[in-house]
């Protein structure tokens, strides 16, 4: 195993929970004929030919955490799938679980409008279904809570699926949850707005969640969500 795949399949892994790998090694030596095979292959980083379909088809009537008692519809992602721009938010609210379609609400509504607002400002020929758009978590938590750390790790598996069958030339970080599920860390998105990182090899640029633009006391926010995505937009169509 070469260790590019062997580093993509620790990834793997890692965003799925596991931290420990074990590997069984035979205690004394063993005649050749009798010797058994101990020797198990760990499972590929990706089902093989993965699709959005297929992702959608595994997570099926998902009943893997407690989001599911709660829910009317899985929001599992829209737009374009050949897109090189991806938007990944916190989870389903309200109108997303009645509709089965993310951000379609009032924050929904703001990010359309941040997107094709901006993008006509600069001059580029974007619109929303251009883009392609989903969230950590694919079920509603309760009252609009976060999602729990386990929620999140279940469905993690799903949206990392998705972001490697996508391979977008970025991605925009919505808000703190986002933040955290693809990046791992605990920095506040006041901080890290506006700057670039990476999940795995994309790059990622963090920017504020549309449902915190919507408090009218965040003008300034306002302000530095639309140079985010001016920024973004600009390195990915230009």
């Amino acid at each position: 195993m070469n260790q590019e795949l062997l580093r993509q399949m620790l990834a793997y892994y890692r965003d799925i929970g596991v931290e420990d790998v074990y590997r069984r090694v035979p205690q004394a030596p063993v005649a050749a004929a009798q010797k058994p095979d101990l020797e198990v292959p760990l499972p590929p980083l990706l089902p093989a030919d993965d699709s959005l379909e297929q992702i959608r088809a595994d997570i099926g009537d998902c009943k893997r955490c407690r989001l599911h008692e709660g829910r009317h519809n899985i929001v599992f992602g829209v737009g374009n799938e050949q897109t090189k721009l991806v938007f990944v938010g916190e989870g389903p609210g309200e109108d997303e679980d009645l509709q089965g379609i993310p951000f379609v609400g009032r924050a929904g509504q703001l990010l359309t409008a941040m997107i094709e607002n901006t993008a006509q400002k600069e001059g580029l020929p974007l619109k929303r279904a251009d883009v392609y758009i989903c969230n950590v978590v694919k079920c509603r938590p309760p009252k609009n809570r976060a999602p729990e750390a386990d929620e999140m790790e279940i469905c993690g598996q799903f949206l990392a699926r998705q972001l490697s069958v996508l391979k977008p030339k970025a991605i925009c970080s919505l808000g703190g949850t986002a933040t955290k599920a693809l990046l791992g860390t605990k920095e506040g998105v006041t901080k890290m707005r506006g700057k670039w990182f990476k999940w795995r090899d994309i790059p990622v640029m963090v920017t504020y969640h549309p449902s915190y633009l919507l408090r009218a006391y965040n003008q300034d926010a306002k302000r530095e969500a639309w140079e985010d995505l001016k920024t973004l937009f600009h390195f990915v169509y230009d």
